[in-house]
């Protein structure tokens, strides 16, 4: 715990007499849960306030293109390949704050099918009677390539129950509106759920999310110290604890 809370207090001792700042942040939608634990704890320690936006890939790119100030973004990296997006933050790479992969989830005491391989996926994925996931969404496009690699994206179709948001997808589940979840790892830790596992070897894909510093910030100093803070030890142990990889 020393060690931890030394890696916090030496992250924000450069920001420690500076002005405290409202920072507006977007950020994707599967990292709800570990930014509500780490954004007060940040807020905490350094005088800051956040304001943090949640939302898919598309429709983060559209808010980000929109015009709309914000002042930095914890997103997946496919953002920062849409040209007018890049063009929103400050010029040079962008920081990886923390990778997950994919897999399924079942209600919490329902019998967990064999995912072990591809076909053993293919099969669990057919014999279940509906399936939750954010289709629009980073995330979800490439569950759907995983449905189209194992020759089965015709027959999902009628099985999808589609989510607006990655937190929706345990609570469908959990609610028994969804036999299976299907999505992030780190999504499909939650109440009244429970997971099977990540997918096989041959199907799994990490997730990247990265930061960066919107150009037009007027609280660049402390929008960085936020992306200094996501890479302490402090916060890489809440990462880990969320089903997630740091850096």
């Amino acid at each position: 715990m020393k060690t931890l809370l030394g890696g916090l207090a030496i992250a924000l001792s450069s920001i420690a007499a500076s002005q405290a700042a409202d920072l507006k942040v977007l950020a994707g939608g599967s990292l709800t849960a570990v930014l509500g634990e780490l954004g007060p704890q940040f807020e905490k320690a350094s005088g800051h306030k956040l304001t943090i936006e949640f939302g898919s890939t598309p429709q983060l790119i559209k808010q980000v293109t929109s015009g709309a100030p914000f002042d930095l973004a914890v997103v997946p990296a496919e953002l920062f390949k849409d040209t007018g997006a890049k063009a929103r933050f400050v010029p040079g790479p962008t920081v990886n704050v923390a990778r997950v992969g994919y897999g399924l989830a079942v209600r919490a005491g329902a019998p967990k099918p064999d995912i072990g391989t591809a076909d053993a996926l293919k099969q669990a994925l057919l014999k279940a009677q509906s399936i939750a996931s954010v289709p629009e969404s980073a995330a979800g496009a490439y569950v759907l390539k995983v449905f189209e690699r194992l020759g089965i994206a015709e027959a999902m179709k009628v099985k999808m129950k589609p989510q607006t948001a990655p937190p929706q997808i345990a609570v469908a589940v959990a609610k028994g509106e969804a036999e299976l979840g299907v999505f992030l790892v780190n999504a499909l830790m939650a109440p009244g759920v429970e997971l099977v596992g990540p997918f096989p070897a041959e199907l799994q894909q990490e997730l990247v999310f990265a930061a960066a510093v919107a150009a037009d910030s007027k609280s660049a100093e402390a929008a960085k110290a936020f992306i200094d803070y996501l890479k302490t030890t402090a916060a890489s142990a809440v990462f880990r604890a969320k089903g997630m990889t740091p850096g």
